[in-house]
């Protein structure tokens, strides 16, 4: 089934792009969501009459992910959390508390582009990927200290 993407979707294309999809997906997803649009000789003519701001706006969204990227790059963040002994948490830092932290720093991040694999369960510092989008990414700094005694009460 040929479709036209009406956003940027990461396993599949970028907004404007023709892609080959599987029935299911696109009646079922893609369609119904207001994603893509059937590639009939009307839309097809209509994309290539939009084809230069569909281009522009490619050209805007990648300019702002790659400031966004450029904010983030060599960017710390401290959070401190209470640990025990051997530098395990108690609990641990998720996506949702680097986002909030990156968002006291003025940076608003979607929590779904912060790429962990699994939550962070030890004290020290880690780096984390996120993943912006346009194939734009940063890696930023978490450095996780023990919580103190001063911020506990």
């Amino acid at each position: 089934m040929e479709l036209i993407l009406k956003e940027t979707i990461d396993t599949l294309g970028e907004i404007g792009d023709v892609v080959n999809v599987k029935p299911g997906y696109g009646r079922n997803f893609l369609v119904p969501h207001g994603k893509a649009v059937m590639a009939t000789k009307s839309n097809l003519t209509m994309l290539e009459k939009e084809k230069a701001a569909i281009d522009a706006r490619k050209a805007a969204s990648r300019a702002e992910a790659e400031s966004i990227a450029k904010k983030l790059s060599g960017i710390t963040i401290m959070i401190e959390q209470r640990a025990g002994t051997e530098d395990k948490l108690f609990g641990s830092v998720t996506a949702a508390d680097i986002t909030e932290k990156l968002a006291a720093l003025g940076v608003t991040i979607d929590r779904k582009k912060i790429q962990l694999d699994e939550p962070i369960k030890t004290l020290g510092e880690h780096m984390v990927t996120i993943k912006i989008g346009y194939q734009v990414s940063a890696v930023i700094k978490v450095q996780v200290a023990p919580l103190s005694e001063e911020t506990e009460a």
